[in-house]
């Protein structure tokens, strides 16, 4: 008799798909060519593994991440490379960071019971040369579980002409990571700093985009290059090493305020999702309408 107020509060189609979660889950596991005990909750979309920032309060990193890409039908384990407070932008915080040696103890823990099998690594906010290493490390150790894992690297290392992490990243950010990134999402400062150029119009951005194909990966996505009062959103796909990259370009409106944990939404979203499907949006005008797009069209935004 439960079952009325379910149906009630939540609706029949919803009851009912619930209803026959059990026998697709038997079948999907039963077929499935992951270990079993890996797939712990069937996806059909991917798992992702998401190492980035976390706050108590605001939302940033993964705490920003997490739940619109469960919304988009991801299964995600998060693991926090810090737990604040709140964001750095307050006068103080206080918290926790974790170092490299306890980042792979949590990755020996996932691998000794047989739990390492992701679709998606991403990555976010790291501030440490030996934590991006040990990140290096995990790449490899997934990709050995998962040939075909899509690593989705946002390379936060700064913006506006200033870097908020240590100088010395930003070599082993071009020479380490960005060979070994399936898509790679830096704003127009971080874009400038990955490539040794610089970048005042859309043309540069799409020559910046064509320089990181060239050193690795497929997708790059230029979230905010300033033009005349705008944000320039550049996009590029390149299908195959040597073939000229599908490029597109999204202005978005420049709002006059501060936001923390918007460029972390992006990049687990559209990043994760890819950007070969996004041209047909590419006169989205707002980034509300854009992320509104996200989440009533999700198939228009994964692999295909």
């Amino acid at each position: 008799m439960f079952v009325y107020p379910l149906i009630a509060r939540f609706g029949f189609n919803t009851i009912r798909n619930f209803s026959s979660f059990r026998p697709r889950c038997s079948r999907q596991l039963q077929m499935a060519s992951p270990p079993i005990l890996a797939l712990a909750l069937p996806s059909d979309t991917g798992r992702v593994l998401s190492i980035q920032s976390h706050t108590v309060q605001g939302y940033v990193g993964n705490k920003s991440a997490v739940f619109p890409l469960q919304l988009l039908g991801y299964d995600v384990d998060p693991i926090n490379s810090v737990q604040f407070s709140n964001h750095t932008g307050y006068p103080t915080f206080k918290g926790q960071v974790l170092n490299g040696e306890q980042l792979w103890e949590l990755v020996e823990g996932l691998e000794a019971n047989d739990l390492l099998y992701y679709t998606h690594l991403l990555t976010g906010y790291i501030g440490s040369v030996s934590f991006l290493n040990t990140v290096l490390k995990v790449v490899d150790k997934l990709r050995s579980v998962n040939p075909k894992l899509t690593y989705v690297c946002d390379p936060v290392m700064g913006d506006e002409g200033r870097l908020y992490v240590p100088p010395e990243l930003v070599a082993v950010y071009r020479e380490k990571v960005v060979p070994v990134a399936s898509m790679l999402t830096p704003n127009q400062f971080e874009a400038e700093q990955l490539t040794g150029s610089s970048i005042t119009s859309e043309k540069d951005g799409q020559e910046a985009c064509n320089i990181l194909h060239a050193a690795g990966p497929s997708k790059v996505v230029i979230t905010s290059i300033n033009i005349d009062g705008n944000l320039l959103l550049i996009g590029s796909h390149q299908k195959e090493k040597g073939q000229s990259p599908e490029q597109f370009k999204i202005v978005i409106p420049k709002i006059p305020a501060y936001f923390t944990g918007d460029h972390s939404n992006f990049s687990l979203n559209d990043k994760l999702a890819g950007c070969a499907h996004l041209q047909q949006y590419r006169n989205a005008r707002s980034p509300f309408c854009f992320l509104m797009l996200m989440l009533i069209h999700p198939q228009q935004f994964l692999y295909t």
